[in-house]
């Protein structure tokens, strides 16, 4: 299991409209068997499959996979109970997740002014 002093510092999620599950795995410090059990427990997690059966995640399935990583791994709930939690509520409802967004958010802008300066 990870350290809870690393959940935090999640890389920010690139401006790319679709992930391997390799690049997924990077970006939420979860190993790809993991995120393909995961799959399998929570329905919302629906990867686009295309040639050879490859896995290819959108923006939304990272942010649902670091959701899902948070409830597990940070705030100690079982599979059922995150599948629970997710089904009860709606992603932005959690502060946790929406100060997470936030966060991505001003490190994607931050980017973008840094691209702008030069």
């Amino acid at each position: 299991m990870l350290e809870p002093t690393n959940n935090n510092e999640l890389p920010p999620i690139p401006g790319k409209r679709y992930f391997t599950i390799g690049e997924v795995s990077e970006l939420c410090s979860v190993k790809p068997h993991v995120l393909r059990y995961w799959e399998q427990e929570f329905p919302q997690l629906k990867p686009v499959k295309r040639r050879g059966n490859r896995r290819y995640y959108q923006r939304q399935d990272v942010i649902m996979i670091r959701q899902i990583r948070s409830l597990l791994y940070e705030q100690g709930y079982t599979i059922g109970g995150a599948r629970l939690q997710l089904s009860d509520n709606h992603p932005k409802d959690d502060p946790q997740t929406r100060q997470q967004l936030i966060r991505e958010l001003r490190m994607e802008l931050e980017e973008v002014a840094q691209l702008l300066v030069r």
